[in-house]
């Protein structure tokens, strides 16, 4: 049976450094990225890879292992996604890396949504659509 969880991860920690920069403000970085604090019902870790424009918008790639419990499921899964930056709004969109589900998770396929302004700031909303078998 599908279900659906929208939550907001609380971003602890974001650490991010360019690793290639160009004279007209076009770069590339890498951020590490806590999400939520020991205890909460859903926390993570993403890593992602971005392209910065030189007007300040940006597109990207992530992956997020999320450790927690879905419905009363506990265990762990990975999604891998893509998004953009427009200068006001990110977005996201990701599915569950096959067989990285784990413990009462094992199994689990879906798909997730991130749509955030700065006004979500520290929060990064996320829906998660999604089945275990």
């Amino acid at each position: 049976m599908t279900q659906a969880l929208t939550t907001k991860l609380k971003i602890t920690s974001w650490e991010e450094n360019p690793y290639r920069e160009f004279d007209d403000g076009r770069k590339f970085t890498r951020a590490d990225i806590t999400l939520g604090d020991p205890g909460d019902e859903l926390s993570g870790v993403s890593e992602m890879l971005l392209y910065y424009r030189a007007d300040g918008t940006s597109s990207y790639v992530a992956l997020m292992h999320l450790t927690g419990r879905l419905h009363g499921r506990s265990g762990s899964l990975v999604l891998q996604g893509h998004g953009t930056y427009d200068g006001t709004t990110a977005r996201g969109e990701f599915v569950v890396v096959p067989a990285s589900g784990t413990d009462e998770l094992a199994g689990i396929t879906g798909t997730a949504e991130s749509v955030s302004t700065h006004a979500d700031y520290p929060f990064m909303p996320l829906t998660l659509t999604y089945d275990v078998t």
